[in-house]
Order: structure tokens, then C-alpha cells, then sequence
């Protein structure tokens, strides 16, 4: 019998795959709105390690996460396909935008019910409560996130309070660019995926 969180996941139909140190994961495109090189990202003074730091995305301040080290993986080198996904979250109850850096940028792709298992309690470093499943990609799985719970606390909600004016400009020097345009951040990703220009927090 389907289970409710593999309907879930299979109504969102196209997710886009990516890298974070071994594991492959997957987000719902909805969720994506643009990706963008990686470069510096300014620091925030006693915010958890796995928070990078904030970026000045266009005039709005977005925070970086690294997930992978928030799932206890050690911090990586920074690489030619290192690059930063923007994401569209629910925080605090209202639509904001996260960075999210991941080592390299795979494919869009959709899955089927039948491609998706339910995340087992065991044997993965992210707490099952992240994720909406396991979807089958050849003979490997991706990690389904939740990112609306991956991406949620205290500690996020104060960082885009940070003033604009207090973070460099990265990625307004920087070439942001749709999954569809291949550049060494993301020369694997697929077409056909609408983004926005949006960033920081996002209006309605």
C-alpha cells in the first residue's frame, strides 16, 4: 500500500539531484529558484558551524548552509563544481529564500511512485524526519529532503535579519544562471526549469 509521504513526493513529480560529499539528494524543483557559482560567503559571528555565513543576492541578504555538515560529514574543499542552490522555504511561517551549497549539480529528473521507498530509520546520516524518502536513480538511491524541516530554527530565522549592508556583494559580481544553462557549477543539470530572480525574502 502507498504510503502518504510517497504520494508526497511523487506529486511533486520533478526534483533536481545533487552532490554533497558521497550521497546524492534530491529537492522539489517548486523549490528552486535559481543557482548561482560559489564564492565567499560572509561570516556570522557564533552562528552554528553548519551556517556558512550570509550572501548579498541582488540587495537581499540570503543565508548559505552546508547540510552535509550539518548531517555530520566534514567540511569539504571548495571545487570548480561547488556551487550554491537558492531555495524557496517556509521560515517562520512566511516564504523566504536559503542558500544551500552543494559539491556538484547532477540532473532534473522525475520519479515515480514506484521509484520512491520510504526512508529507512537506520543506515543514513539524516534524520528521517528530512526526508520524504529514497528514490531509485540506476543502482543508487537519492535522499528525498523535506526541506521546509531541514531548513528551519532560530538560527536561520536571525541570520536574514542581518543587515544588507554589512554583507559583501558575491553574487551580484557573480554569474547566477538556470540548471537548463551548463557552467561548471552545473553543466550536468537538465532543462525545462523555471526559477526566479527572487532573493531574501520572498513576496507573494
Amino acid at each position: 500500500m502507498e504510503s502518504t509521504i510517497t504520494r508526497e513526493a511523487a506529486e511533486q513529480q520533478q526534483y533536481l539531484t545533487f552532490q554533497m560529499s558521497e550521497d546524492e539528494y534530491a529537492v522539489g524543483i517548486p523549490h528552486v529558484r535559481e543557482i548561482i557559482e560559489y564564492s565567499a560567503v560572509t561570516r556570522v559571528p557564533k552562528a552554528p558551524v553548519w551556517i556558512r555565513g550570509v550572501i548579498n543576492v541582488r540587495g537581499s541578504v540570503v543565508p548559505v548552509v552546508d547540510l552535509a555538515v550539518k548531517f555530520g560529514v566534514a567540511a569539504r574543499p571548495v571545487t570548480k563544481t561547488t556551487c550554491i542552490i537558492i531555495l524557496e522555504i517556509k521560515l517562520d511561517g512566511e516564504d523566504s529564500i536559503m542558500g544551500v551549497i552543494a559539491d556538484a549539480v547532477n540532473e532534473v529528473t522525475s520519479f515515480t511512485a514506484e521509484d520512491i521507498a520510504e526512508a529507512p530509520s537506520f543506515g543514513t546520516r539524516v534524520r528521517v524526519e528530512y526526508l520524504l524518502g529514497m528514490a531509485k536513480i540506476g543502482k543508487k538511491f537519492a535522499l528525498m529532503l523535506d526541506i521546509h524541516k531541514v531548513l528551519s530554527g532560530e538560527e536561520l530565522v536571525r541570520l536574514g535579519e542581518v543587515p544588507v549592508q554589512a554583507v559583501r556583494t558575491e553574487a551580484d559580481g557573480a554569474q547566477s544562471h538556470r540548471p537548463d544553462a551548463p557552467t561548471n557549477a552545473s553543466k550536468n543539470a537538465s532543462k525545462n526549469v523555471t526559477v526566479s530572480s527572487k532573493a531574501g525574502k520572498s513576496k507573494s
